[in-house]
């Protein structure tokens, strides 16, 4: 996130604290534009002011940390995006409708606003009356930016809705390909690779715990504070 003036900076900052604490992170206050973020062995990361994520190679020298290093950096990288919008987006004008609504996308029949609040930015999206005057049908989101993406998409017509798929059948998929490539003895090797490929794909556009989530109470999981 390469923002220009400070003030943006520091609400880059607050909206990723905002974030990462209720994915468990400990954030502490920031201090010279960065913001230190701690699990439950101490120190993991600094964030800028800029989106960088600085951390020392040994405080991630386990699978653990390098877990929640990479949530921090999925964080990270979903904070700025919407955050770059909200600096210049537009206020969403449409009968009936009150507080500060900003517009991130409107294609179609909808429209994807971002709310600022004290709590962090919320998510909602609506349909357009026909006159594109007034918005209906409101389906809110709170913080979860990548559902409310996910719906404007088949909401505008850009995407049709069989077409995507939500995060726990992606984890499924992936659990499903591995299960063929352990089982199926008979499998080619170029078969192989290709399953191999598919699952990198489909791990790419899973959360970084999605496919311990399941598995979790037999596995341990890393308390985060």
């Amino acid at each position: 996130m390469n923002h220009q003036n400070e003030p943006a900076q520091l609400r880059f900052l607050e909206e990723t604290a905002n974030q990462l604490r209720q994915n468990g992170f400990t954030v502490e206050p920031i201090e010279d534009h960065h913001l230190p973020v701690s699990i439950e062995k101490g120190r993991l990361c600094r964030i800028s002011g800029k989106g960088s994520v600085l951390y020392r190679q040994e405080n991630v020298d386990n699978i653990r940390a390098q877990d929640a290093l990479q949530t921090v950096i999925d964080t990270v990288k979903m904070t700025s995006e919407y955050m770059a919008i909200l600096e210049t987006a537009p206020r969403l004008k449409a009968s009936g409708l009150d507080g500060d609504y900003r517009v991130l996308a409107d294609f179609g029949d909808a429209v994807l606003a971002g709310h600022p609040t004290e709590r962090g930015v919320q998510f909602v999206t609506w349909e357009w009356d026909f006159d594109r005057e007034g918005v209906h049908h409101g389906h809110y989101f709170q913080d979860d930016y990548d559902a409310a993406k996910r719906d404007f998409a088949t909401r505008s017509g850009l995407v049709q809705k069989g077409a995507l798929f939500e995060p726990e059948q992606l984890a499924e998929i992936y659990r499903a390909l591995a299960f063929v490539r352990e089982q199926n003895e008979s499998l080619s090797f170029g078969r192989d690779r290709e399953l191999a490929e598919l699952m990198e794909q489909v791990s790419g556009l899973l959360p970084t715990d999605a496919l311990r989530q399941r598995d979790a109470p037999e596995r341990g999981t890393m308390t985060m504070k």
